[in-house]
């Protein structure tokens, strides 16, 4: 298992619609997407899921990327799933917008993560840098 964690070095610029590792967390759902893998998107609630939901969206026709909220859509679900319980079908990427690391982790075989600038968010994020390293995971970290 790879986790990357991505080092948001700005703020959550005021009048965006989405926190700024949500919109990140869309783009490489998009990315993850278009590579031909199965992504689960874990969220802390259902407000939290229809915001990603309503992000995924907003990308134009050219930037299309087929998802679903859990246990929306069939039972294998779309090429992205956004929820908060373990996927049915088999995904290989996790996008985490979580505060913190699902107890179904080992699932997958690539997690991606965020470290946002407010140091609130990085306190979480360091918390589940270090879980996930405590479980064996390669660790890894890019500044964007």
């Amino acid at each position: 298992m790879h986790a990357l964690f991505y080092l948001l070095e700005h703020a959550d610029e005021p009048g965006h619609e989405v926190p700024a590792h949500f919109d990140l967390g869309a783009r490489l759902a998009a990315e993850q997407y278009r590579q031909g893998k199965r992504v689960f998107i874990f969220v802390d609630n259902r407000d939290d899921a229809h915001l990603i939901d309503q992000h995924l969206w907003a990308f134009d026709a050219d930037s299309f990327v087929p998802h679903n909220l859990q246990g929306e859509g069939s039972r294998g679900g779309a090429a992205v799933e956004i929820g908060q319980t373990p996927p049915v079908a088999k995904r290989t990427v996790l996008i985490n917008l979580a505060s913190t690391v699902p107890d179904f982790i080992r699932r997958f075989d690539t997690i991606l993560d965020f470290v946002p600038a407010d140091e609130r968010r990085k306190q979480m994020a360091r918390a589940k840098y270090k879980q996930l390293r405590d479980i064996g995971a390669q660790l890894s970290t890019q500044k964007v």
